[in-house]
Formats: C-alpha cells, structure tokens, sequence
C-alpha cells in the first residue's frame, strides 16, 4: 500500500464534531490529538504551510527553506503522511507531497473555524 492508499485508509470517516458541539468522545479525542500532535511542531508546521503554498513539492526542494537535512524533512513528511494531512507519491528516488485538503478542512470544522 502507498502512503496516498494509506493516508485514504487510516481515517476513512471523519474524525469529531466540533468542539463546541458537545464533548468529545474517547476515540474522537484520541484521534484528534493525533492531528494535533502531528501539527504541534514548529518544522512540521512550515513544511505543511510550504506544501499547501505550492500545491506539490518534491522532498527535495524542502531542505533549503526548513534548514533541515534530508532524513529530518523524511521523519516530519512521515508524521504528516500517518496523521493524513498529507500524501505522497514516489516519482523516480523522490517523493513529491500533497495537502489532503479534506483533512485541513476538518481540522477547520473541528475547531469551528470558519
């Protein structure tokens, strides 16, 4: 399975209701924090801000702006690949990202952003 068929498979289903609606429940919140730990770190947060801007990019493109080396760039894209904000596809030794725009739109709707 590549990681564009694993990032479709992991959550097939939304997530939560937003927070206001009423508590979350176990599995709602256990899968939400996962979305939110993916996000919490600073590098992980660019990285997805510079694949969003883009639209596509190459792993290789990304160790210029993140001033990161190529296995740190390959551990974040992981991270974001397994909470399903982002899916990759191989082309050639490199792996060029996406934004799963369905995924950032639920994170929108979980917190009640507009």
């Amino acid at each position: 399975m590549n990681s564009a068929e694993r990032a479709l498979t992991v959550h097939p289903e939304p997530c939560c209701a937003p927070l206001a609606d009423g508590p979350l429940s176990e599995l709602e919140s256990t899968r939400f924090a996962a979305i939110l730990g993916a996000l919490a770190d600073p590098v992980r947060l660019r990285l997805l801000s510079i694949i969003a801007a883009t639209g596509e990019v190459c792993s290789c493109d990304l160790e210029a702006p993140l001033h990161r080396s190529q296995p740190t760039i390959s551990h974040h894209t992981r991270v974001l690949a397994e909470a399903g904000l982002i899916v990759g596809t191989r082309r050639g030794k490199w792996t060029w990202w996406q934004i799963v725009p369905e995924r950032l739109s639920e994170v929108c709707r979980i917190l009640g952003a507009a």
